[in-house]
């Protein structure tokens, strides 16, 4: 296999970049799983939230935070539609979820970080990370808003539970969906959320030069409780880089294989093969146990576009 490029998802063919390709990347395995289905509406999502990020949403400010950015939504859109088309090749008719819950699946992975863009009326919160907390629950709404003048409106309160499988602030025991099959797409977004970034070849920066200030500006870095006492959880960018191989072992990995069902099994299914995914965080998480070890952490210094945006903004 080529050298992956910094830009390329985990098959080092689409540029996660690049709103079109992923589009078509999504519709392509759709229409071959569902032939003579109409996926205008999913289409058309793909086109609103490139506006929504771009800032050309009527209502909203540009994405303003630099880990949770179009780049990582693009990458996880295109991780659950592969979710769902390996869940429906590989199971019984009777429990495929079909292309109507297809379609919402990926609708609501697209705009599960809506939560972090600004409004124009909060256009003196100093960055859309002061959200985090609360982002979830932000988006739900975006959900409940968005989904009915694009034909899901039956859908659309589904929606605004569902997408809570992405977040912390349910308990996915709490999250309450009677249908075992829309309970599956919940399953599948949490774990394309976990797998798209954790496999993303730009993720050790990513985390190091972007997560760490998003939680910087989310009180999550430090926080400080009623009664005065600080916690602190990173006390720097390096700290949360040396932290990052426990957080997939003792928290991402388990919540994928307690909370969320093991839904990552379909993405081997796929690719009819290993999955490329747990391939690409295996060899993530191998080169930070390295960095960590050596204390060498220059040997993060991997560029992307959002880097560029960093500096431009900087200067």
């Amino acid at each position: 296999m080529d050298i992956r490029l910094n830009q390329n998802d985990v098959t080092n063919r689409i540029n996660v970049e690049d709103a079109s390709r992923v589009r078509a990347a999504v519709l392509e395995i759709f229409q071959t799983r569902y032939p003579g289905v109409d996926f205008a509406p999913l289409a058309q999502a793909f086109d609103d939230v490139s506006a929504l990020f771009d800032g050309r949403f009527p209502g909203y400010l540009a994405c303003d935070t630099l880990y949770h950015d179009v780049r990582h939504t693009l990458d996880m859109a295109l991780a659950m539609a592969r979710l769902i088309d390996g869940h429906d090749r590989s199971c019984a008719v009777p429990e495929r979820l079909g292309a109507r819950r297809a379609m919402l699946g990926v609708i609501i992975a697209l705009l599960h970080d809506s939560g972090y863009i600004k409004r124009v009326s909060e256009k003196d919160v100093p960055n859309g990370a002061v959200f985090t907390k609360v982002h979830v629950s932000r988006s739900a709404d975006f959900l409940l808003r968005y989904l009915p003048q694009h034909g899901f409106a039956p859908e659309a309160a589904l929606a605004a539970q569902l997408v809570h499988f992405t977040g912390y602030e349910l308990e996915v025991d709490d999250i309450k969906i009677q249908d075992g099959k829309d309970r599956l797409i919940g399953y599948m977004v949490g774990t394309a959320d976990l797998l798209g970034q954790m496999s993303d070849r730009m993720y050790l920066e990513k985390c190091r030069d972007f997560l760490y200030e998003e939680f910087v500006w989310g009180h999550i870095a430090r926080e400080t409780l009623p009664d005065g006492k600080e916690i602190v959880r990173y006390a720097s960018p390096e700290d949360l880089i040396t932290k990052t191989p426990g957080f997939y072992e003792y928290v991402a990995r388990q919540r994928i294989q307690k909370k969320l069902g093991a839904a990552d099994r379909y993405a081997a299914a796929h690719f009819d093969g290993p999955s490329l995914y747990q391939s690409e965080i295996d060899r993530n998480m191998d080169f930070l146990r390295e960095t960590i070890e050596t204390a060498d952490f220059e040997r993060l210094r991997r560029g992307c576009y959002s880097l560029s945006q960093a500096d431009q903004r900087a200067a």
